[in-house]
Order: C-alpha cells, then structure tokens, then sequence
C-alpha cells in the first residue's frame, strides 16, 4: 500500500482536517509531521464538532495508531487538554503515539513569541502567539528540549537551565515569570502523563510501511506559508510541503507514492503577508461570512480572496501534487460571476505582468491578480453527491481549475458536514481514495 501525504495548498485554513478525516478512516497510521498548535483542524464527525490541533484526525476512528511526528512541535499543556477532552467524550487514546525526538514548546518560547511580534509594532508577521517560531529556532540553535527530555529530571533541568541562558536579557521583563525549579517540576509532571504515549514512531511508520499497512502523512498549515519556499518573512517556522513528511515522520521519500493538496474553491489568509487577489469589497465579505472565515486556533477573521491559480500551480510544483480535493465549493453559490486569478500584474513603480509565481519579495509585494471572469451559479450544492448532478457552471469552474492547475480534482467539498462530499472519476486511480469510495458506496 502507498504512504500518502496530505497538505495544504495555499496559505492554510483549506480544509484538511475533513480530507484528513474521509482518508484516516481507510488508513492504518496517520502521522503529523510538522508545525505545533498553531495549526487547528474542524471536524464534523457522527454529528460532533471536534477541534484538533495537535492530535491527528485519524482518532475519532478505533484500531488507527495516530503519531505525532518528530517534526511538530509540542506544547504539552496544549497536547493533555487535548487528550483529557478526548477521553471525556468516550473517545479511546490508546493509539496515540509521540515521537521522543519531537521538540518542546516551553514557557519561555511563549513569552519570546509575544514580545518579538510587539517589538516589530506594524511590521508584525501575524503569528498566534503559540511559542512555534522561538520553539523551531531553538531546535535549530541546539538549545531545545525534547519529548524524551521529561522523563529524566537531571536531563531536564540542565538543559532548561542552559536553553535560559542567552535569553536571560531578552526575559528580563518577565524575570518573575521563570522559575528553574518550578518549570522543571511541571514538564516531569507532563512527561508522566504523557509517558505511556512515547514511542520511536520513526520505526514504528517504517513497520507499518513494511507490512503494506496505508501510512497518511498529514500537514498543517500550507505550501504558501513553507519557510523556505513561502511569502518570507510571512511563514511559519516549519515546512508544510509534501517533501517535509519525510523528515518529519523519520521515512524515506520512497515510501511516498501520493500527494494530495488540499485547496478552497476561493482564496484566504490568515495574517499578514502578500495576497495578490485579496477582496476587500462585498465579495469578500460574502465569501469570509458564508465560508465562516474565522480561525480555529485564533478565532480571527480570515483575508478573502478569488482562487488564485498562480500560486496553486506554484504548490502543485513545489509538492508534485498527483491530486487535488477542492472544498467550500457551496460557498460560491449565488454568485452571478466567478473570477480566477490567472496573472499578477506590478503596482505603484514596478511595472511587469506574470503568469508565474515571483521568487522576489519586492515583486510579490507589488503584485495584484488579474483575472478570469466564469459564469457563476444560484443553486444549493449541500445535497449533491454525484459531480454529474452538479450545475453546468459549477463543473465548467472545476474544469477550468483542474486544467490551469494540470493537477485532477478527486474530492469536492459542498459543505461542511463529512457526508457532503464529491468523489469524481479521478479518484479511482487513488488507492486509498479508490478504498473510501467503495465504503461509501457500501453505506449510501
């Protein structure tokens, strides 16, 4: 059976989790294998609104080992609740596995995130304030604390006490706030409730691999927002592209077989950063209020934009996407035009029109969408099933997606439920796609 990785396709925010979820259900391992709680996916699941940051959607279905690659970043109060919510519901954890080798966000990474986005005033990235950038960067620096870390007390604290030391001038202000001892004590107690979660899951994903079992690698956030080949400085502080799983879950890249990226029918954003078919009229106000805009892990209103196929064809390259699984497409119903961003064009002093994705800051910064113009339609897409059945408009805009793209369509979102979904043609070449359909089918 192929490893399959499931990212996002344009800034985050594209409906993951419930792509996640539909393919979880047929996999055998789901493995996070990068970003922290700065990510959130919404799952509607037998009738239930489920919230999940750092565990991997694959839970809410019993038998599926769900890891929690050495690639994220962890917060474990974060991570507790998380589990302690679970269980509440009646939902089993035993599957749950974290790597040793993945880092920790500790209680200074919070204080360092808070005060650095302060300190940059209206040049801000727009990060959530979780601890993820300062928590990378000292992973990257040779000062951070590992999973592993919390269950040996004398591991622990020398090396706190020496990730602390050249942040001494930096947390001055928040002095009363840090506490050796007391930081120390509260990451055993965690190491403690967390211990029976700890695995090498780098062999326990080959394992799996090995045996044919299905591996679904899962990613947050977006290709757009991947440190190295995102709107930089207005990234996260990991790589969310396909290339990433990898790394991020301790395989080799020829245990991928299938990439899949995950795209809206429209655009957004969360954050600061280039957005080159942003709406700022009506349009994107009907679209942010329709699609319910608003973060999960930060409740804040999301930018809107026309789908910008540029910038997908830009993901497509970056992650060899195989397929595509459009969501929200219900939220364009009603619009009498539909507009796709087919080429950026210079404002202000920087005169240039483009059909690729700019690699220079200056230029992405100066650039706004020029666009196709697409007939919309009026009618409800919630209770359609089958892509036959939807409008003429609808499958033409599709079409011409998956045509600009060069990428085919498998999955269609019209709504937010886990039944409200498309599977097209193209899905039969999917393995585990080709798997999910025919249990749908079976239960239809």
């Amino acid at each position: 059976m192929p490893g399959t990785v499931v990212v996002g396709a344009q800034w985050g925010d594209e409906g993951k989790g419930k792509v996640i979820d539909l393919l979880a259900e047929r996999a055998d391992v789901v493995v996070r294998f990068q970003g922290g709680n700065n990510a959130g996916h919404t799952i509607i699941h037998a009738g239930e609104t489920w919230k999940f940051h750092l565990i991997p959607s694959g839970i809410l279905y019993p038998g599926r080992t769900c890891v929690i690659g050495n690639g994220v970043v962890v917060d474990p109060a974060v991570l507790c609740s998380e589990i302690d919510d679970l269980r509440a519901r009646g939902v089993d954890v035993g599957g749950l596995k974290l790597s040793a080798n993945a880092h920790l966000i500790m209680p200074y990474h919070l204080l360092l995130d808070m005060e650095g986005e302060h300190k940059l005033g209206k040049n801000l990235i727009g990060t959530t304030k979780r601890g993820i950038g300062p928590a990378y960067a000292d992973k990257a620096a040779r000062l951070g604390i590992r999973v592993q870390d919390m269950l040996d007390e004398r591991i622990l604290k020398k090396k706190i006490a020496a990730a602390l030391e050249p942040k001494r001038q930096q947390l001055r202000p928040f002095s009363r706030e840090i506490d050796l001892q007391a930081m120390t004590e509260e990451y055993l107690t965690y190491g403690h409730r967390l211990e029976q979660h700890i695995a090498d899951t780098s062999a326990l994903a080959w394992r799996a691999l090995d045996e044919d079992k299905h591996v679904l690698f899962e990613g947050a956030q977006g290709a757009l927002l991947d440190i190295d080949h995102g709107t930089y400085p207005f990234v996260t502080s990991s790589n969310p592209v396909a290339g990433a799983a990898a790394v991020g879950a301790g395989v080799g890249p020829r245990d991928i077989s299938e990439v899949w990226g995950v795209t809206k029918a429209y655009a957004t954003r969360v954050g600061a950063g280039p957005f080159p078919s942003e709406l700022e009229d009506e349009a994107g106000e009907e679209i942010r209020q329709k699609g319910a805009e608003f973060g999960t892990t930060t409740g804040r209103a999301r930018r809107t934009g026309w789908l910008d196929v540029v910038a997908l064809r830009y993901a497509a390259r970056l992650n060899s996407l195989s397929a595509l699984a459009v969501t929200k497409l219900d939220v364009l119903s009603g619009f009498d035009t539909i507009k796709v961003c087919t080429r950026y064009r210079g404002t202000k002093d920087q005169d240039f029109v483009t059909d690729t994705f700019p690699y220079h800051q200056s230029v992405l910064h100066h650039a706004k969408g020029e666009y196709e113009s697409l007939p919309g339609w009026s009618e409800d897409l919630s209770e359609i099933r089958a892509e036959a059945d939807l409008p003429q408009a609808a499958r033409d805009y599709l079409a011409y997606v998956e045509a600009a793209v060069g990428v085919p369509i498998v999955l269609i979102g019209v709504g937010p439920g886990r039944e409200q979904i498309i599977w097209t043609e193209a899905a039969k070449d999917s393995a585990l796609a080709a798997d999910a359909m025919r249990a749908a089918s079976a239960t239809s």
